[in-house]
This record gives structure tokens, C-alpha cells and sequence, in this order.
């Protein structure tokens, strides 16, 4: 090949080799969205909701008051929720359902989060849904016998479930569970504690009926008198909703 035919033919694979790429860079498609892994997807957190009272704020009353039941609940049950949502974030329980996260709660300080507001949350959703207007009385059938069974009479549980809320120093529930063995039997925990947590508690067990004995859940109308306020809450206690739960187990 000639020297200038040489030069000339250079110079063709020469530009084709930087209109290549210019070409090929042209052709790609723009703003691709990539589309992440399975592992790079972030983990969606379960949000608890605040749960809706069935009745209004007044509706308990002369028991309990509309105004402490306003606060109890949108400010008090609120906050729990909302900081238990917010322990949950990025917990290896995120998206665990309710009671699984009661059972595994552990006494260590990175639990505390969840252990407080945890047990705020289910403590208070569990006691709205126990009391509500017009109703008191003594329960019937299977759980009036269950109770009967474990206790020998409605009036020997009635002792000793006021007791135990009498007792209970500081800030605290009283119980009323279903144990692992089947059988009934009144507890109470300090603070948020309940009996789902079995490894902080002395007495395991599901609740079925539960009594805040907090300050924040008499005293604007009781003032110190626990005692008159854990009577007049015997006169509030739902006796179908708490048969229901006893029922489901």
C-alpha cells in the first residue's frame, strides 16, 4: 500500500473510532431510573395507630371525667404511640405484630424504649376497650364460672383485684390474665409493664381486663383517693368485651 493511501486509510479508522462511542453515548436512553435490589429496599415500619374511642369523652362520667378522659387519652395514650413508633424505627421488630413485641421485650436499657411506650400503647388500648358506658355488674356464663373456678366467688375476685390495685405502689396496673396453665389470676406490674412480658414479670399471663392506677388516670377528680376511684371503675367494666378476649384465648 502507498504511503498515502496508508495515511489516508489511518485517518477514516481514526475518526470512527471517536464517532463510536458519540454515537453510542447519543443512543442511551436518558434518566433511567435504576431500579434498586431486594436488599437495598429500606424496611417499612408498622405503624400503631392511636386507637378511636367507641364512646365520647363524657360518657363515663360521674366515674370518670370528660376532661381526664381527654387528656388521658389524646395526650398520654398519644405520646405512647407516637414514641413507640418511633422505637420501632429501624428495630429488628419493625413490622412484628403487638404481642410478639410485648413477649420479647428484655431488661436491658436498649429496650426501654419499647418496653415504656410499648406497654403504654397496648396497656391503654386494652382499658378503653374494657370500661365503657352504662355497664358494671358481674360477668355470666363461661367466664363467671372461670372466675368462680379460680377465685370461689365474683366477691373473692372483686377483693382481690382492688387489692392488688390498691397495692400497687407508684404508678402501675392491676390484671386480671389467662395464665399459660388455663386458670385465672389477678397481677399487677409497675409502671407500663404487663404480664405479655414474659421475661420481666413475675406472673406471665394475658390480660383480659386491666386498671390504669397511674395519677394521670384519677386524679383531676380523685385526687389521693385511689381506693374511690378503683371502686367506681368495678361500675364502668365491660363485662361482654372482657368475656370476648377471655373467650378468644
Amino acid at each position: 500500500m502507498k504511503k498515502r493511501d496508508f495515511l489516508k486509510t489511518s485517518a477514516i479508522l481514526t475518526m470512527g473510532a471517536m464517532i463510536t462511542p458519540l454515537v453510542s453515548c447519543e443512543n442511551k436512553p436518558q434518566d433511567q431510573p435504576s431500579t434498586p435490589s431486594k436488599e437495598q429496599a429500606p424496611t417499612q415500619t408498622t405503624l400503631f395507630e392511636l386507637p378511636k374511642l367507641t364512646y365520647a369523652f363524657d360518657a363515663l362520667e360521674p366515674h370518670i371525667d370528660a376532661r381526664t378522659m381527654e387528656i388521658h387519652h389524646g395526650k398520654h395514650h398519644a405520646g405512647y404511640t407516637k414514641k413507640f413508633n418511633k422505637a420501632l424505627e429501624g428495630s429488628n421488630w419493625a413490622n412484628k405484630p403487638l404481642t410478639e413485641i410485648m413477649a420479647g421485650v428484655q431488661d436491658q436499657d436498649s429496650d426501654l424504649g419499647l418496653r415504656n411506650n410499648g406497654g403504654g400503647y397496648y396497656n391503654h388500648k386494652l382499658f378503653w376497650e374494657v370500661i365503657g358506658p352504662n355497664k358494671g355488674g358481674e360477668p355470666t356464663a363461661e367466664l363467671a364460672d372461670a372466675i368462680t373456678q379460680s377465685f370461689g366467688s365474683f366477691e373473692n375476685f372483686s377483693t382481690a383485684f382492688k387489692d392488688a390495685a390498691k397495692n400497687r405502689f407508684g404508678s402501675g396496673w392491676a390484671w386480671l390474665i389467662k395464665t399459660p396453665a388455663g386458670k385465672l389470676a389477678v397481677t399487677d406490674t409497675p409502671n407500663q409493664d404487663n404480664p405479655l412480658m414474659v421475661n420481666l414479670v413475675e406472673q406471665a399471663g394475658t390480660p383480659i381486663l386491666g386498671l390504669d392506677v397511674w395519677e394521670h388516670a384519677y386524679y383531676l377528680h380523685y385526687q389521693n383517693k385511689r381506693s374511690d376511684y378503683i371502686n367506681a371503675f368495678f361500675s364502668l367494666i365491660n363485662w361482654e368485651a372482657v368475656a370476648q378476649k377471655f373467650a378468644a384465648l
